[in-house]
């Protein structure tokens, strides 16, 4: 008997398969005393684990490319951490084995990750792997991973970690599903780049039989068990429409009756751009600087090294539109130089442009990195600050910018409610908003994005997250200035065609999701998605606007 199952869809595309269980976890090792001439050898033994699983990582990151090499060598670099390397050898010291040692370290280290914020939470996964990767190399067991099958199958797991998912065979894993993780996990993040279908979140995931039948759908997120005949050649259906519509769609963003409405890519740095241009991104909407600074907590990257990255992302999009976001550190991306260290709820503290107001000699640095970057080159660029407040910070950042000598357009991130409701106030010193989607809801809702039990607040489709992005989208056309959208909401096609329904004028989002919103919008009137907007904002909940969304859109 069918049975539907509802999880998020964190890529699109439709999989039909039997059922395969990611290879169980490595189990705990038994906690033993070794004697103390012992421990030179245990230290010795835990070394060279580490280094062949560091070793193992980067050549998996060599195969895979692009950006799961980058996901990789940082899961490396987790790996050969001198502080966890100092906690496994002191464990060792005082008689504890080595398979022991590195579980245990690695379990302290997971406690402060878990308890740093939502980037750091989420890479939990990336840490548990590489734990298990070493620990099993102790004791001479498998390394836990992906299944051998020779048929194509759709795999389950509890989380997925970076080094599985990265090497993936989409000739035999049709697509996945984990009861953890979110759109913004390293997992979904892959699964975008792969183009393999895929549902984060879903509860009881682990229940589902091996060699059942489920019908996979990552637009929607439903997970159908064992589904007849109609609902297979259904999907089968929509799935062969939507490839059709993909493979029509091609060009600038625009709805069916010729409304641009420009098509950006999200990056993180160069490692992304050919992806991007593959998918016919008109430029970026989100480059997001912070994983330059990512890499070493301890300094800042210098000027040459900012100047190199910035103009390789540059280069890519001549006479297109690149935004760049200055340095968004705090809370869930703290960095040693520059955030307070014992702030008591670092979320709502000295983070984003907060931090950088703080410190102007780092973001005076990134501004003419920017502007030497930029020199010569036929590129629009423009440039905005994260967690902008009021007129104030606005202020602030403009003037910034223009004493670094930049020449840009000067924008600010609409992620706070208070940005959305003075949007006009903030609009007398910059030249254009974007919508940082992710943020607003966590903050709108006070419901953070790794809390699972508050997840129905974090839905961009929530009908007041839709009213304070309608709220700016009007402030902006009033001053005759663009306002754009540039978090996860932009990926999904349906909620695509209501932000431009509400007066979106650029919206920009993964390279993948970018045919499948171009698809949608060509199909669709601007006065269907404004009437799609109003139903969707007259709901009282998040799958209340969806449906009436969707209704509208469809004609019925």
């Amino acid at each position: 008997m069918e049975t539907t199952l509802r999880g998020v869809g964190v890529s699109h595309g439709v999989a039909i398969g039997e059922v395969r269980h990611m290879g169980t976890a490595v189990l705990e090792p038994p906690a033993k005393q070794i004697p103390a001439d012992a421990a030179p050898r245990e230290q010795e033994r835990a070394r060279k684990a580490v280094e062949a699983v560091a070793a193992d990582l980067m050549a998996r990151g060599q195969l895979a490319g692009g950006e799961a090499q980058a996901v990789l060598e940082a899961q490396a670099m987790i790996a050969q951490d001198p502080e966890l390397m100092s906690d496994v050898d002191r464990r060792i010291t005082v008689g504890s084995s080595s398979e022991r040692a590195v579980y245990d370290a690695f379990a302290a280290y997971r406690e402060l990750l878990a308890g740093a914020g939502e980037y750091m939470a989420g890479r939990v996964a990336d840490l548990d792997d590489v734990r298990n990767r070493i620990v099993a190399r102790l004791l001479g067991v498998p390394m836990p991973g992906v299944p051998d099958s020779d048929e194509p199958y759709v795999l389950i797991a509890r989380d997925l970690a970076p080094a599985d998912t990265a090497l993936l065979d989409p000739a035999l894993v049709l697509g996945f599903i984990t009861e953890e993780g979110g759109p913004t996990s390293h997992s979904a993040i892959l699964a975008r780049a792969l183009g393999v279908p895929a549902i984060v979140a879903l509860p009881g995931a682990g229940e589902l039989p091996e060699g059942s039948v489920v019908a996979v759908d990552g637009s929607t997120g439903e997970v159908f068990v064992n589904p007849d005949a109609d609902r297979r050649a259904e999907l089968a259906k929509q799935a062969e429409e939507r490839k059709a519509a993909l493979a029509a769609a091609t060009g600038p963003g625009a709805t069916s009756d010729g409304h641009k409405v420009p098509l950006l890519a999200n990056v993180g740095g160069p490692a992304d751009v050919p992806a991007a241009v593959e998918a016919g991104a008109e430029g970026v909407g989100l480059f997001r600087t912070e994983f330059l600074f990512l890499d070493d907590s301890k300094s800042a990257p210098t000027e040459a090294a900012q100047v190199e990255a910035y103009r390789k992302v540059l280069e890519a999009f001549p006479e297109g539109r690149v935004v760049v976001r200055v340095l968004d550190a705090g809370a869930d991306k703290p960095l040693e130089f520059l955030t307070p260290a014992d702030e008591p709820n670092p979320a709502l503290g000295v983070r984003g442009l907060r931090s950088l107001l703080k410190h102007p000699d780092v973001l005076r640095t990134q501004l003419t990195a920017l502007s030497k970057a930029v020199a010569g080159l036929p590129v629009y660029l423009e440039v905005m600050a994260p967690m902008v407040a009021d007129r104030i910070d606005a202020k602030d950042f403009a003037d910034a910018c223009r004493e670094a000598g930049l020449n840009a357009k000067f924008g600010a991130m609409v992620e706070i409610p208070a940005a959305a409701l003075r949007a006009r106030s903030i609009l007398q010193e910059v030249e254009f908003l974007s919508l940082g989607t992710n943020d607003l809801a966590q903050y709108t809702f006070a419901a953070d994005r790794e809390v699972g039990a508050v997840s129905r607040l974090q839905d961009p489709w929530q009908p007041a997250l839709l009213d304070l992005v309608a709220m700016s989208a009007d402030a902006a056309k009033a001053e005759g200035k663009s306002c754009g959208v540039c978090g996860e909401a932009a990926s999904d096609p349906v909620l695509a065609c209501v932000l431009t329904g509400l007066g979106i004028t650029s919206l920009s989002m993964g390279a993948a999701a970018i045919p499948y919103v171009r698809a949608t919008l060509a199909k669709h009137t601007l006065a269907q998605c404004e009437r799609a907007a109003a139903a969707a904002r007259a709901a009282d909940s998040a799958e209340e606007a969806r449906r009436a969304a969707q209704a509208v859109l469809s004609g019925e």
